[in-house]
């Protein structure tokens, strides 16, 4: 009895002052590091973070990022879920307003005289089995929400909404990332089939001098088959790295919205592993809860939860709803039909309080309260993983840039020993086995140069896409003033 004289009090409080109850939300806190330890380096030219890909001086990467930005299914399922939020987002508006409805019927009928009324109505002089029955209504309900379990509600929904278009957002970076790495490892791989056929070609005439000296009786059986062997280690390299390739293609095909092999003949021609450029704007850890959406998404997720806390504490309170009827009900003819005879009103005050039923609700609140504890979790959760995804992707950037500068120098300094091997050979104081086998060891230093290169600018798409780099978030419209409400407070 205590606790139902503790509701109304509540109840009569929340009337005088039209509040919602439950509670108000606020911005959770995230556990952030003042700075990333980790530095992008410094490479020229410097890329925008909203455009990255075009850092890259490739136009055909960016073109394709474009394509995949446009065509792109995965990104069409995003927009679709999009929809249908904001289809949920208008009926949680709709619910706050009136809604009426506007009904008529007309029937004819042929009543029986076997019954009692048929009976009756028979005795009379006169009687006519047929009648008509013709009726039209206009009918308004309203459920007025005293208590905010509907506003509550409408929050709840605001925040779906909002996950939804940060999720949407998320998907569109991670096109755009991986359309710009299956691109890398395209040139990537195509640059390594290079090094493989020239190693295939070095050492056939390798085996091909192997095999002169063996018939001279100058080599030895064993250097030839060994010889050999190198030669099928390095023939078999290729069809594997056409697979890669294959498949690097195809799955480019398929980021840009296409069949596998649209864009092949366009791809044909080996180009150079796009150059890395220098991040501009990197920010600082506290940036990336504006600037990854999968972080706003996650807040988003939290705010919601926290709204349907206060829709379930409104179930401990009355419901009030009005009705109201207006209309015009006939039996006779269409011409009596909105005489006002014909006519019928009436209007209602409705009340639904689940007084018996508190222990429901307190399960309830309870559910909604670990639904938002769970949401907060995997929001400071995700904070943590992004700011590993930059520390990660930075170590890898730092770390290939300089693998990639040391095979640089090491393909150099073998470049000019081979040069040393070729002039020794021609003035007849060097083997032709001699250059050979420099020319092998300087294609292996290459072919580790092209990965490490490979790997670099996909070092670079990943510190973007960990930046949350490919869009802009001041230029998304806000959704509350889309809708004309007022944000969820944030602060």
């Amino acid at each position: 009895m205590f606790r139902i004289r503790l509701v109304a009090a509540s109840a009569l409080a929340a009337l005088t002052t039209a509040c919602a109850v439950g509670p108000d939300y606020h911005r959770a806190d995230a556990t952030l590091p003042a700075r990333f330890t980790g530095s992008a380096g410094e490479a020229p030219p410097a890329a925008e973070l909203a455009t990255w890909w075009d850092g890259f001086g490739d136009p055909l990467l960016s073109r394709y990022v474009g394509l995949a930005l446009q065509q792109n299914l995965d990104l069409a399922q995003a927009a679709a879920r999009v929809e249908q939020a904001r289809a949920g987002l208008g009926a949680a508006n709709a619910a706050l307003l009136p809604s009426s409805a506007v009904t008529g019927s007309a029937a004819r009928a042929r009543q029986s005289v076997e019954t009692p009324v048929g009976q009756l109505l028979n005795a009379q002089p006169g009687f006519n089995r047929w009648g008509n029955a013709y009726d039209a209504n206009l009918a308004v309900s309203w459920e007025i929400d005293v208590f905010g379990g509907l506003r509550r509600n409408r929050e709840a929904v605001l925040g779906d909404y909002e996950t939804s278009r940060a999720a949407a957002v998320t998907i569109r970076l991670a096109v755009a990332a991986q359309t710009a790495d299956a691109y890398i490892a395209v040139r990537g791989l195509q640059a390594r089939l290079e090094v493989a056929r020239r190693q295939v070609q070095t050492r056939q005439d390798l085996l091909a001098k192997v095999t002169l000296l063996y018939d001279k009786g100058v080599a030895s059986e064993s250097q030839m088959r060994q010889t050999d062997g190198e030669l099928a280690q390095a023939q078999a390299t290729v069809p594997v790295l056409q697979a890669g390739l294959d498949a690097a293609l195809n799955a480019l095909d398929v980021m840009l919205g296409t069949s596998p092999g649209t864009h092949r003949a366009e791809l044909e021609s080996a180009s150079t592993i796009p150059a890395v450029p220098r991040i501009a704007g990197m920010g600082s850890p506290a940036d990336l809860l504006q600037r990854r959406p999968d972080l706003i998404a996650a807040e988003r997720r939290v705010a919601a939860a926290n709204a349907r806390i206060g829709v379930a504490i409104s179930e401990y309170y009355p419901h009030f709803s009005l009705g109201a009827l207006l209309g015009s009900v006939t039996t006779l003819s269409s011409g009596n039909l909105f005489k006002d005879g014909a006519s019928q009103a009436s209007a209602v005050l409705g009340l639904r309080w689940r007084l018996f039923d508190f222990g429901r609700i307190d399960a309830q609140i309870g559910q909604a309260k670990g639904q938002e504890a769970e949401a907060l979790a995997a929001y400071r959760l995700a904070v943590l993983h992004a700011t590993e995804d930059v520390e990660n992707a930075f170590s890898a950037l730092i770390n290939r840039r300089e693998q990639a500068n040391v095979l640089v120098r090491g393909e150099d300094a073998l470049t000019r020993s081979r040069a040393s091997a070729f002039a020794a050979y021609r003035r007849g104081a060097g083997s032709l086995i001699d250059v050979l086998r420099a020319d092998e060891t300087l294609l292996q230093t290459a072919d580790a140069r092209v990965q490490a290169q490979t790997e670099l600018a996909r070092a670079a798409v990943a510190s973007y896409r960990a930046l949350g780099g490919g869009w802009t978030p001041q230029a998304e419209p806000s959704v509350a003033a889309a809708h004309g409400e007022r944000p969820v407070s944030s602060s």
